[in-house]
């Protein structure tokens, strides 16, 4: 599910796909991480819209910049698992906002590799909140895996 589709507010396991896009300039990880996981059955939740327009100030008074902006943080709040990928090469200001608006949530889990633009303040971030770190996207992918079979191990109880 895409930005800006609506976010399902029903129980099913929900994925959301933090971390680079840098404006689109970062690779798009996120179909990567998807097909990893197409065989889980869950929502994934991914803020990448393929119809961003550049032109769109960030601005709260740009509507769609606002729409942009209120969708993820509703899916974020909604996530039941947020799988953060932070790309080597780039920036991700808003990745690193929404860390810090989750670090405590013990919902993310976190893939930092070498080379992300402020790796230093990532890793102790994550050291300081227990989030778990992974050094590569199929790491990230595994781990997501296996978190949402302990979720559903939860459930069935």
């Amino acid at each position: 599910m895409r930005s800006p589709a609506p976010v399902p507010a029903d129980d099913r396991l929900k994925v959301f796909l933090a971390g680079s896009i840098d404006m689109g300039g970062t690779q798009d990880w996120q179909a990567q991480l998807a097909r990893e996981l197409a065989d889980e059955g869950v929502v994934l939740l991914n803020p990448r819209r393929e119809d961003w327009n550049p032109a769109w100030k960030p601005v709260a008074e740009e509507p769609e910049f606002r729409r942009q902006v209120e969708w993820e943080l509703t899916a974020l709040q909604r996530a039941d698992v947020i799988a953060m990928y932070l790309a080597p090469g780039s920036q991700a200001p808003v990745s690193l906002l929404e860390l810090g608006l989750h670090a405590g949530s013990g919902k993310v889990l976190l893939a930092c590799p070498d080379g992300f633009w402020r790796k230093g303040n990532v890793d102790i971030v994550a050291q300081r909140y227990g989030i778990p770190r992974y050094d590569s996207l199929p790491a990230l992918a595994q781990a997501v895996r296996e978190r949402l079979a302990e979720l559903r191990r939860a459930r069935a109880r």
